[in-house]
């Protein structure tokens, strides 16, 4: 009776605890950039993330994907076709470069540099636009060895800074209307070469282990994060069986933070719902 309870507890504490620090972030921008649309833009995200752990602790099989296209297809139509923000990293660098704290900058703040030492890459695994479609190709368990060609994200990365860095020293007119045909341009690019690799190298997750330059930021900061997958080894049988299904290779039965590719979990939790016994 009483694991049933805390199991019931479990099931709205988590959520409900997630959902504050969302809110927190949302009243916080809300009152110090005196906009309404960031109150409404993080409790959206935060509500959508809340679902999505919610569902997942009620054993819906699809309760990841529900949060995934709740928030990607957000920013990627709303906040980034229809508002114009470029949300990738260049609209980061471009709205760095101008000194403004808004749009891009706020939510790579949030997501990418500060946050993961809280939520660690979550945003890859709930948030990504590009991950949300290339999560629905057919290779959703890695079939072929992790390839040493990591070092290409950080080359994205360069290149993205530079891209940006040339309009300024150009005095490039026009440079918001740049920006945004440089998103559109850009998701076209990330999607074809995400899905090219995926079928490649035969793994869905190919794009975040060795181009995305958003690794570059998520990476160093995930090592710290609160939340993390941890085994409980007096429970654990040695299957194998989650780091069959883990899409980033990472060793979840290796409690330190130094375990084999320890800062690319993404929370997806396939680990966790595969578990014989319950050890994660």
């Amino acid at each position: 009776m009483e694991n049933k309870e805390v199991k019931t507890t479990r099931k709205y504490l988590l959520p409900a605890a997630m959902l504050l620090v969302f809110e927190t972030i949302a009243v916080l921008l809300w009152v110090t950039k005196d906009t309404l649309f960031y109150f409404f833009n993080f409790s959206y995200i935060g509500i959508s993330i809340s679902l999505g752990i919610f569902l997942f602790l009620n054993n819906y099989k699809h309760a990841r994907r529900v949060t995934q296209l709740l928030v990607g297809l957000y920013m990627l139509i709303y906040l980034g076709v229809i508002s114009g923000e470029n949300m990738q990293i260049e609209g980061f660098w471009y709205y760095l470069f101008t000194g403004v704290f808004e749009a891009a900058t706020i939510h790579y703040a949030v997501a990418k540099i500060f946050g993961p030492l809280v939520f660690g890459r979550g945003w890859c695994g709930y948030a990504c636009w590009t991950a949300m479609v290339l999560d629905f190709l057919p290779y959703k368990i890695t079939e072929m060895p992790r390839k040493k060609i990591g070092w290409i994200r950080y080359l994205t990365f360069a290149l993205s800074f530079f891209f940006v860095l040339s309009l300024f020293l150009a005095h490039a007119g026009h440079i918001e209307k740049i920006m945004f045909w440089a998103f559109i341009a850009g998701n076209v690019l990330y999607y074809a070469i995400g899905i090219l690799l995926a079928f490649s190298f035969k793994d869905n997750r190919a794009f975040c282990k060795y181009i995305c330059p958003i690794t570059v930021f998520l990476k160093p900061m995930s090592y710290f994060s609160l939340l993390r997958v941890t085994c409980d080894k007096t429970k654990c049988i040695s299957c194998g069986k989650c780091k069959k299904v883990c899409p980033m290779d990472v060793d979840v039965t290796n409690n330190s933070r130094k375990r084999k590719n320890g800062t690319e979990c993404i929370l997806c939790s396939e680990c966790i719902r595969n578990c014989p016994k319950g050890a994660l």
